[in-house]
């Protein structure tokens, strides 16, 4: 599938049917790389661990990549401290991965903090998952461990990015709702 300008972003709640998809298969990713590593209830445990109220502004957002009216990615993040949000479970459907999707949404989700009045990002990914590794190293997050010790020391791997840089005009809508993807690109 093309990628292409129908992708939209949806600014909206954990709770929307809509998010389902992005949530079902994140449990069946996190237990297939990690099974109970993590907590011996799996993946849901984990991806419950956060109210829905968390992820919601003016603290914090849930986004959803939407194509052709179906879910292809998202991510969300919470308040962290004063000035950090935390991004969590960025995501894109297993079957369209490697076409510049979570770049997307990352880049979107810093875009969106930064409007929400954050100016540092902190997020943390597992050790069995390489490919977030290298797309946070390759989009500017400095990584909070040592990269050539074997990640598994870790279990949890930490980074952290400044985007202060990204501070728009104060102008900009705070709580957009609908965004055509990669329009800021």
């Amino acid at each position: 599938m093309k990628n292409d300008m129908s992708d939209t972003f949806l600014y909206t709640s954990p709770l929307d049917p809509r998010a389902k998809p992005l949530i079902d298969e994140l449990i069946y990713e996190y237990d297939s790389r990690y099974g109970n590593y993590f907590n011996a209830e799996g993946a849901a445990a984990e991806l419950n661990r956060y109210p829905p109220e968390a992820f919601a502004a003016p603290q914090g957002n849930f986004l959803l990549l939407i194509r052709g009216g179906e879910t292809i990615g998202g991510g969300a993040f919470k308040n962290y401290d004063e000035r950090t949000a935390e991004f969590k479970r960025i995501w894109t459907r297993s079957d369209l991965r490697r076409q510049g999707l979570a770049r997307k949404v990352l880049v979107e989700l810093e875009a969106q903090a930064v409007r929400q009045g954050y100016s540092r990002i902190y997020l943390t990914t597992g050790f069995r998952q390489p490919e977030a590794v290298g797309l946070y190293l390759n989009y500017g997050y400095t990584a909070l461990f040592d990269t050539a010790a074997d990640p598994e020391i870790y279990k949890s791997l930490p980074f952290e990015k400044d985007i202060t840089h990204l501070a728009e005009p104060a102008h900009e809508d705070a709580e957009p709702r609908l965004r055509v993807a990669g329009a800021n690109f």
